[in-house]
């Protein structure tokens, strides 16, 4: 292509006279077609069809007359158009410029007249693009935008946006800023394309611009604050290459926007002061921060950062002494600005634990814990200590407080303590005493530790006369121990707490009189606990108050109910057994009787025990046989088989075997069927042992109705063995046919529940097809439930 453009002037794509080329004959046909009717497109389209493949300059000759003739022609244009550019592809726009510039031109005078079709402009827009003319590329897009409605400028941004990425630089801002106008849900483009080509200033006035906008959406999903951090990104990295943006003013809205991640922003403002050389301002924010933030997280992100720009300060320093060693240049003041840094590292790393609690108590300023913490940060700093427990107090609001404020009291006490201040100590529990705490437990606390206080320091006196100070209430008090409405100080004669640490004070350092007083005052506050019932008879029985004490545990019975009464009548019946022991047989009983009215059926048992044998020991056998009776009949199901066993047991050591049998036969009766049926084997060997054969056989027979053969094979085995001992072969075949029955009759009952289940659910399938829910369920079938078939056999008791 290169050589017919270069060598024929005749194949030349712009002619100076089109009318000096010679028709050819194969042509005269359209030639005349045209001159009837010159402007009938389809008479050209055929024309032009006819002379593809021929010479350019011979399909340039049509296209110009066609064009001239109808120059409002779309389909004319363009595919005029395409053949002159299709003539240049592949050609260096450098070299062959004038080239390319009659294409040009055939575009322009194409949009003489078609300037409102998109395709025509975006054709040559794209043409243009390919060339090396930047300026009459950007007029030509400005032309368009110009003159195409603005429903169609999409399309041409498009290609604008493309060629301004491919010019960068000053054009590619200029073009963007005035994309954004029409678009501005397109920034997040711009300012990508602002930090590709480096413009970081624009950049930055691009996201103020963004942050600025409430209504803005992002089309990437990011939110609100993804863009704060990445501006604040932007303008600590590259800090010496913005101009004009006041940072300071814009970071410190984030960080009162975003408080709970002012981390964040705090290290990149100081990142910026530190890329500009402004190493003390970048200190000032660091510092600003670790006292300002609310979050670890954020203190941890701002410290780091500071420890961090700290050691490279420190490392930079070190690099530029080993430099001057080498050049042999020492300076003294070098040295002393070293240690100035090295000091004032150290000094950030020892106020690590401070900072991180300071944080904590911005937080909740009420965290008894992290002001004892803080407390303990300072060692053995006493002056620290003070300052810092009096600030507690003074901040804590008690209904507020996080942990036990009574604790802070109570430890600001002791620190005087332990600097033999015990005035101080006790102004402190008198100003504490006073403090209106969540709970009545926190201010008994107080109270109990400040008569410690005064027993550790052998000042008795003072601490009952605390005590006393402490549970001092009216004789008969209606106050609620739980009524939330009134303060701790109003309740605290309620406590049960303080009132053990009371009596046990006393106990320890009282009279027996006082120390009775006060576990009467107990009682007659209501507030005594079964634990306080068993201390004070106990407390009554060392001083030999016998009697008192086993009124002390009456008056336990009567303060509660069972189950906690059972554990009193238990302590209070064995040690007035072990007082008395039989010489005082009808109080005993009376006591006894007493135990067991209102007694739950599980708890009843010991007790009955108990009775029993005191009555054999000190009483009629008979009433002991009674009260054994008596036991079979209350105590609950899980029990009551044991005490059978135990009834006979006593039975047949103090009247003989023969007289258990009524209550063999009562357990029988009564008893579920598996121990039933250990009681009739029982049973069975009384009799055997006694010679009672026939008895014991028809007890066997008895019992085989709990034994299917299948399930229990080891009773039949039982029988078996006795039938082989002690009958004949008439009751072995006795045996043998009683066993078959009961097999018989066990196989009977489940085959029965099988074939009755199948009958129901055949006969409830027929009448619910018409209802598919009606038969889902009733085909729940609970499947294994075998109903009871007794097998009945006399018993022939031979009296």
């Amino acid at each position: 292509m290169t050589q017919i453009l270069s060598n024929n002037n005749k194949n030349k794509i712009i002619l100076d006279n089109i009318d000096s080329y010679h028709i050819s004959e194969e042509d005269f046909e359209y030639e005349k077609e045209l001159l009837r009717n010159p402007f009938s497109i389809k008479s050209w389209l055929r024309y032009i069809e006819h002379k593809e493949g021929d010479p350019i300059h011979e399909q340039v000759f049509i296209f110009e007359r066609a064009c001239m003739d109808l120059p409002r022609s779309y389909k004319l244009w363009r595919l005029y158009l395409n053949v002159r550019k299709r003539h240049v592809e592949g050609l260096n726009p450098a070299k062959y410029e004038e080239e390319y510039e009659k294409v040009n031109v055939c575009y322009e005078k194409a949009l003489v007249l078609l300037n409102k079709m998109p395709r025509i402009w975006m054709d040559y827009l794209e043409f243009l693009m390919k060339q090396c003319r930047i300026t009459k590329t950007r007029r030509t897009f400005d032309r368009a935008l110009q003159t195409l409605p603005v429903t169609q400028h999409e399309r041409i941004w498009k290609l604008y946006k493309e060629f301004s990425r491919s010019v960068s630089g000053e054009t590619a801002v200029k073009v963007w800023k005035r994309y954004i106008m029409i678009f501005p849900e397109m920034i997040e483009e711009f300012i990508q394309l602002l930090l590709d080509i480096e413009c970081y200033t624009e950049a930055a006035f691009q996201y103020i611009s963004l942050l600025n906008n409430p209504k803005f959406q992002s089309l990437e999903g990011k939110s609100n604050f993804h863009y704060w951090v990445e501006f604040s990104k932007l303008i600590a990295t590259h800090a010496d290459k913005i101009e004009g943006v006041l940072v300071e003013k814009v970071i410190r809205s984030a960080i009162k926007r975003f408080t709970d991640q002012q981390g964040t922003f705090f290290t990149s403002l100081a990142t910026h002061f530190i890329t500009i050389g402004d190493f003390e301002k970048a200190r000032d924010i660091f510092e600003e921060g670790l006292i300002t933030v609310v979050t670890v997280r954020d203190f941890t992100q701002i410290f780091d950062a500071y420890a961090e720009f700290e050691e490279s300060i420190i490392s930079q320093a070190l690099e530029e002494m080993t430099e001057e060693d080498k050049s042999k240049k020492n300076n003294s003041n070098d040295d002393l600005d070293l240690d100035i840094k090295m000091i004032r590292f150290e000094q950030l790393m020892d106020r690590r634990p401070f900072l991180v609690n300071d944080v904590l108590l911005r937080q909740n300023p009420y965290n008894v814990i992290e002001w004892e913490k803080r407390v303990g940060l300072w060692g053995n700093n006493n002056e620290k200590i003070i300052e810092t427990y009096t600030n507690a107090i003074k901040t804590i609001q008690p209904k507020k407080a996080v942990g036990k404020l009574s604790s802070l009291f109570i430890n600001f006490a002791k620190f005087y303590e332990q600097n033999n201040d015990l005035d101080t100590a006790r102004l402190i529990f008198e100003k504490g005493v006073m403090v209106p705490f969540k709970s009545v437990n926190e201010l008994s606390e107080v109270w109990c530790e400040w008569a410690e206080l005064e027993l550790r320091n052998n000042n008795f006196d003072k601490a009952v006369k605390i005590m006393k100070k402490a549970t001092n209430c009216p004789d008969r008090s209606n106050v609620d121990y739980f009524d939330e409405t009134l303060t701790p100080q109003q309740r605290i004669h309620k406590s049960s707490k303080l009132w053990m640490f009371y009596v046990d004070l006393e106990e320890s350092v009282g009279t027996i009189d006082s120390t009775r007083d006060v576990y009467d005052k107990i009682l007659s506050l209501k507030i005594a606990t079964p634990q306080t019932i068993v201390n004070y008879a106990n407390f009554l029985e060392e001083n030999k108050y016998f009697e008192e004490s086993f009124k002390v545990f009456e008056r336990g019975v009567e303060l509660f109910s069972y189950p906690v009464a059972f554990e009193i009548w238990n302590i209070y019946l064995t040690k007035f057994l072990k007082r008395y022991n039989g010489t005082k047989v009808e109080r005993t009983r009376d006591l006894f009787e007493q135990s067991l009215k209102g007694c739950p059926p599980n708890l009843s048992k010991s007790i009955f025990l108990m009775y029993g044998d005191f009555e054999e020991k000190y009483g009629l056998m008979s009433h002991a046989m009674r009260i054994y009776d008596q036991a079979t009949e209350t105590v609950s199901t899980e029990d009551r088989a044991d005490m059978y066993k135990y009834y006979i047991t006593k039975l047949a050591i103090n009247y003989g075997l023969t007289s258990t049998r009524p209550i063999y036969e009562k357990a029988i009766t009564y008893l579920p069927d598996k121990e039933a049926k250990d009681m009739c084997l029982k049973f069975a060997e009384m009799e055997r042992s006694i010679g009672e054969i026939d008895r014991a056989r028809a007890i066997y027979a008895h019992a085989s109705q709990f034994c299917d053969p299948r399930i229990d094979p080891s009773f039949w085995k039982i029988w078996h063995e006795f039938e082989v001992k002690h009958g004949n072969e008439e009751t072995y075949a006795e045996m043998l046919r009683i066993k078959r029955s009961v097999q018989a009759e066990y196989k009977m009952n489940v085959n029965y529940i099988a074939n009755q289940t199948t009958t129901d659910i055949t006969s409830e399938t027929l009448e619910s097809d018409n209802d598919p829910m009606a038969s889902l369920e009733k085909s729940k079938i609970l499947s294994g439930f075998v109903r009871k078939v007794k097998i009945l056999y006399s018993i022939h008791i031979f009296l």
